[in-house]
């Protein structure tokens, strides 16, 4: 048998890349718009919980054909208290294999890949759902996918306003602070729910919670916003539902199954289903859905998190690490 050898990008080979607003939307739409036409596998996600702390593993599996023509496993850990060690609560690793043969082709810490893409779903989510002119951002959650929604919808939007939230005193500030450093312009730090949400253009909710609690009331929901609640649980009202002219997933596959996510509820009442789904985001993105129609719409965008996001960012760092001469050669057979 021939040698076979594989890619490896360490954390420090991510920082490295220094990948741009631009580069991470790029990957993440051309993604989404490849699963919206049909040319992609996606598996719902399953769940590992080991029951010794408080977390659990996703894995998350799917393949995009030509030219990115990788198949991919992304495995990610999700333990809420790992900021009392030091740690993040999200640490992941991403597989990409020749989808052909199943040889392995590159082996990536992920963790920056999780919140890259994360953030730039929840922006092109924005793109095609939100007004135009937005300009007020209510975020609550400072884990660390939030600085990634924050920082590409501004590189979208540029708003005026920019109000954060979190549980933790100490977060929310950190966080204001180096979104206020990164962005070049304030960022307001807000000590409850409401006064971060209320009125906003677009509301992101990405709260940890330990159980289901409806935090978030629809009636802080402005007619025209565009909300994004993607919590592991869920914070708002079953009422959110109804006051929405469009319900769009990621995919409805991994969203009407599965015990976590924030419209769990609102999948198991009947509330979101086939029915009154409009659609996939990918479909959107690829044209073979209506977004955003009129300015008065009040829409809402749920995603679990799209393992093709993962692969196409991956290539993606992985075609610059090539040309940048980052990342090491691992021999692998």
């Amino acid at each position: 048998m021939q040698p076979i050898y594989m890619d490896y990008l360490n954390r420090l080979d991510i920082e490295a890349l220094a990948m741009t607003d631009a580069e991470i939307l790029e990957a993440t739409e051309t993604s989404l718009a490849t699963q919206g036409r049909g040319e992609a596998v996606i598996e719902p996600r399953v769940h590992l919980e080991p029951g010794v702390a408080n977390g659990h593993f996703n894995v998350l599996r799917g393949a995009l054909k030509e030219p990115i023509d990788s198949a991919g496993v992304k495995v990610v850990g999700d333990f809420v208290d790992n900021y009392k060690l030091g740690l993040p609560s999200e640490l992941a690793s991403l597989l990409l294999f020749d989808p052909r043969t199943g040889v392995p082709k590159a082996f990536l810490d992920a963790s920056a890949i999780t919140d890259m893409r994360t953030g730039a779903v929840t922006a092109i989510g924005a793109k095609y759902l939100a007004r135009k002119d937005s300009k007020i951002l209510g975020h609550v959650g400072a884990r660390g996918t939030a600085y990634w929604n924050v920082r590409l919808l501004n590189h979208l939007f540029d708003f005026d306003e920019i109000r954060v939230h979190s549980r933790r005193p100490e977060s929310r500030q950190d966080f204001a602070d180096r979104l206020t450093r990164d962005l070049g312009k304030p960022v307001v730090v807000t000590d409850d729910w409401q006064s971060c949400v209320e009125g906003a253009d677009i509301v992101v909710e990405a709260s940890r919670l330990d159980a289901p609690t409806p935090v978030l009331k629809t009636s802080w929901i402005k007619k025209g916003a565009f909300v994004v609640p993607y919590g592991t649980m869920s914070a708002i009202e079953l009422s959110l539902t109804d006051i929405m002219d469009k319900l769009v997933v990621d995919d409805w596959g991994q969203c009407k199954g599965g015990k976590f996510g924030s419209l769990r509820a609102h999948v198991e009442s009947g509330k979101l289903s086939a029915d009154t789904l409009h659609a996939e985001l990918g479909q959107i993105v690829a044209g073979l859905k209506p977004g955003r129609q009129s300015e008065a719409e009040t829409n809402l965008f749920w995603h679990r998190g799209l393992s093709l996001s993962d692969i196409a960012l991956g290539h993606a760092m992985l075609t610059k690490a090539r040309r940048l001469g980052i990342g090491q050669r691992l021999r692998y057979a």
